[in-house]
Parts: C-alpha cells; sequence; structure tokens
C-alpha cells in the first residue's frame, strides 16, 4: 500500500496504481479498471474502442483526461499504460455501460445532488462533515476543535485571496511556512510520520495539534493585517514572525 507502483483490489480484480509525491495524487490504469467493471476477455481493446465511441457520440476526447505511466505488465515488465487520477476515472466511469459501473454513477448523482444543497444551504455541508468525523470516531470536543480552525483557516486564506497571492502552489508555500514554525517540520514530513498520502492532515491532527495550527494561522493573518503584507514574500514573512 505504501509503494509508489502497488495493487488495489475491487472485487477481485487486480488494479495497477501509481502514487504521485509531487501532486499527492493516486493515478489508476484504465484498462485494469475497465476489466474490473465489465469483465471483457480483452480490456484493451474495450477501452479502444469505447474512445471513439465517446468521441464520436459525446464529442469528449478521454485520452485527454489520462496520462502514460509506466507499470509492470503481467510478463513482469515496466510498460507504458494509460492512467488517470479519481476524477478522471469517475468520468471514464460514466461511460461504460455495464451493471458494475451502475453503483458509482448513482453515488455521483447522489453527490451531485448533494452539492447542489449545499449551494444554497452551505449549512448542510458542516452538518455532512460532523457526521463524517462522527463516523470516524471522533469526540464532539475535537469536531469543535477541527471546526473552528477551519474558520481561522478560511480567514487567513480570504486575505491571502485579496493581497496577491495566486495559484496554488504559493498558497501551499505560505501554508508550509506557517506550519514549519510551530512543528519544526514541513507538512509532507509531517504527512509521513502519519503515513498518510492523499488524506487531509488536519482530519488526522490530534486536539493539541489543531490548536497549535489554528494559533499559528490566526497570529499569521494578524501580523501580515498590521503591516498589511501583499504578495508572496511580504506575506511568508508575516508567516515567519
Amino acid at each position: 500500500m505504501e509503494n509508489e507502483r502497488s495493487l488495489v483490489v475491487f472485487e477481485n480484480h487486480k488494479i495497477r496504481r501509481f502514487f504521485d509525491e509531487k501532486k499527492e495524487t493516486w493515478y489508476f490504469s484504465v484498462i485494469d479498471v475497465v476489466s474490473a467493471l465489465t469483465d471483457s476477455v480483452n480490456p484493451r481493446d474495450y477501452w479502444y474502442k469505447m474512445k471513439i465511441r465517446v468521441q464520436t457520440y459525446d464529442g469528449i476526447e478521454l485520452s485527454t483526461i489520462c496520462r502514460q505511466l509506466r507499470l509492470k505488465s503481467p510478463d513482469g515488465k515496466l510498460r507504458q499504460t494509460d492512467c488517470s487520477d479519481v476524477q478522471g476515472l469517475l468520468r471514464i466511469i460514466q461511460s461504460i455501460p455495464s451493471p458494475k459501473a451502475e453503483p458509482f454513477k448513482q453515488w455521483l448523482a447522489k453527490v451531485g445532488y448533494e452539492r447542489i444543497q449545499d449551494m444554497s444551504d452551505p449549512a448542510l455541508s458542516l452538518n455532512r462533515a460532523r457526521e463524517y468525523w462522527k463516523q470516524h470516531g471522533r469526540s464532539e470536543k475535537w469536531i469543535q476543535q477541527r471546526m473552528m480552525g477551519q474558520e481561522t483557516r478560511n480567514k487567513l486564506t480570504d486575505y491571502w485571496k485579496d493581497h496577491e497571492i495566486k495559484g496554488q502552489d504559493e498558497y501551499a508555500i505560505l501554508t508550509n511556512i506557517i506550519h514549519q514554525e510551530w512543528s519544526d517540520i514541513s507538512v509532507k514530513q509531517h504527512k509521513q510520520i502519519k503515513n498518510l498520502k492523499t488524506q487531509n492532515l488536519r482530519d488526522h491532527m490530534n486536539e493539541a495539534e489543531l490548536i497549535f495550527t489554528a494559533l499559528a494561522e490566526l497570529s499569521t493573518r494578524q501580523i501580515a493585517e498590521s503591516v498589511d503584507a501583499t504578495g508572496l514574500d511580504e506575506n511568508a514573512l508575516a508567516g515567519k514572525i
């Protein structure tokens, strides 16, 4: 499970996958997923014809949501293989006419409906988050601290947005600076300690870690506001003071 190239099993079907450390994203073999959901005797040919069909009738080129990665083939050699992240896979699954794919399609419809509800009533998303944490055994005290910390985080990112911080890379750089100031380790190192990959680090923090994170982000925003920090360099300095 922790190798960058490893297998995950779905209904006795082995799905090859690759973890991109830089993007912190899992990529899965499309052909293996097609094989698992269709039981095709020739999943490679099924995938080839499926791409033609989708492009012809839907006007979408599925290859654009894939990337070629070297994965181990049945003969033990590393070969270029069409792979996609979870978002891309879910789009591909929508075009697979198979009973095994139907539960995924129904789940997507449910999630889409819930997202529309959240847009009209944001409190619903907070309730769903609370229920999610409860299901994972979190205490009410931890949940309250997590939600308060998220509010503090949102105020900080709102400030950054209004003061020329652009793109996910700059947000990540500033977040990492703040994290290192209170923890003495980077976000990536902290995730490695907790044996996390794509999971949200804050969802796996203890109460003390949540408190330190919130205090660090609160003080960073207050310092940035006091000097009207603008741009990456000035906001990075505010995170280090």
